[in-house]
């Protein structure tokens, strides 16, 4: 994916610190324009004009809270309205790690807030512009999570098996309109999420955890080849290949009108 017109623009979620930010570097990198959104003025500010000085682009700092209605609209009517925006990457997300049984309303509504609510309606936004100029790359960050869950992870895991899930309608619905979609699913990731989440950064296995940049330029490196379904961290492709033709046959195999014999009483 390489891009020279300066007037093609990225606009990156959750871009002020860690995975957002590496993605605003690469991206501004390869030419292109960013608009970046994210809670933290003061480093959002810094950040665009940073990228600004390095890659010689224009930067623009919006600050907003994605979990807010009225912010994701706002975001909303740029992604609908701005003929220049050619990539979205949905990478804002949060994750609090604990028991269902210890986890408030409130911190249940977040995680379902900003990592379902905001990524669908920013990319339902987004796609009927994209259609229209037949042209447009959305970025979904998921997480291993998707397919895996924990005493801990119950309601996180759930809203990274959505996007999974939602990413893979897409990418069969827009399959030829000119508009693509990587899904993208990081293992641990050195980032501030972490220290939120309930788990700290610190009690993580070292050797398990990878650096920001290296999931970036993998993920980045899996789209130039033309996945569309990214595993940074997985050596062996063939283990989703594997895993998703077992899911297919699974499928299949629930299309019969009876019963399956073992729930049939004699």
């Amino acid at each position: 994916m390489t891009n020279s017109d300066a007037s093609k623009i990225a606009l990156i979620t959750g871009a002020s610190s860690g995975i957002g930010a590496v993605y605003a570097d690469r991206l501004a990198a390869r030419g292109y324009d960013l608009i970046l959104v994210a809670r933290r003025a003061e480093r959002l500010e810094a950040l665009c004009k940073q990228l600004a000085t390095v890659h010689g682009i224009n930067a623009e700092p919006i600050v907003a809270d994605l979990t807010k209605d009225e912010d994701v609209a706002r975001i909303e009517k740029i992604l609908a309205t701005n003929e220049d925006v050619q990539v979205l990457v949905n990478n804002a997300g949060i994750a609090r790690l604990a028991p269902s049984t210890q986890t408030s309303a409130d911190d249940a509504q977040t995680q379902i807030a900003l990592n379902i609510t905001a990524l669908t309606r920013l990319t339902q936004a987004a796609v009927p512009a994209f259609v229209a100029k037949k042209q447009g790359l959305i970025i979904n960050i998921a997480s291993v999570l998707a397919i895996h869950s924990m005493a801990i992870s119950a309601i996180y895991s759930g809203t990274k098996a959505f996007v999974l899930q939602y990413s893979r309608g897409l990418q069969q619905e827009l399959a030829d309109t000119g508009v693509k979609v990587q899904l993208v699913l990081p293992a641990s990731t050195a980032t501030e999420l972490w220290d939120l989440s309930g788990v700290p950064l610190a009690a993580l296995n070292k050797s398990t955890l990878m650096t920001t940049e290296h999931m970036v330029d993998a993920a980045l490196a899996g789209l130039d080849q033309g996945e569309t379904i990214t595993w940074p961290s997985v050596a062996d492709a063939s283990l989703w290949d594997k895993y998703d033709a077992a899911r297919s046959e699974l499928f299949a195999s629930t299309q019969a009108g009876t019963p399956a014999p073992r729930y049939q009483v004699a």
